[in-house]
């Protein structure tokens, strides 16, 4: 049986212009919406006119508009995002999805040993800031834990 293979390449153009466009903005370009060729929310076609299945253009990017930093992933943001959710477990922030509060002491006392864990694992790791930052959420999350456990047990 012979069958003939149809590869459709124009991903390889795709993938170049986003990676040129993605140049202009890390130059200090700005993003350069002025053409379809370099718009990310403009819908990728193929030949047939059908629509690509997850291209890297859909995935929205940061605008120069946007404070520095703002998304960005780094350590004080992780340990900062564990501690919320650990708070949010303890009761004391109310479910950013159904905006009540909602006690789960499991799931917080698990998001608490993984800050005491990631403390033992980067020690002598950290900048100062990062190390002030998760040793503190780290202590006072767990005292917080104490006080919202002696509440459930009276």
């Amino acid at each position: 049986m012979n069958r003939e293979k149809s590869v459709d390449e124009s991903w390889k153009e795709s993938a170049a212009q986003e990676k040129e466009r993605l140049e202009h903005i890390a130059r200090g370009g700005g993003a350069d919406k002025t053409s379809a060729r370099e718009n990310p929310q403009a819908p990728a076609q193929s030949p047939a006119g059908s629509r690509q299945p997850s291209q890297p253009q859909d995935v929205p990017c940061h605008t120069h508009e946007e404070p520095p930093g703002a998304y960005e992933a780094d350590f004080v943001n992780y340990i900062s995002s564990l501690a919320y959710q650990a708070m949010v477990f303890l009761g004391e922030i109310p479910n950013p999805v159904t905006n009540t509060s909602e006690k789960n002491l499991e799931q917080a006392k698990f998001v608490i040993e993984t800050l005491i864990l990631l403390q033992e694992k980067t020690k002598g790791n950290l900048t100062r800031k990062e190390s002030d930052v998760l040793n503190t959420a780290a202590y006072e999350l767990q005292m917080k834990f104490v006080e919202v456990s002696e509440k459930e047990t009276v």
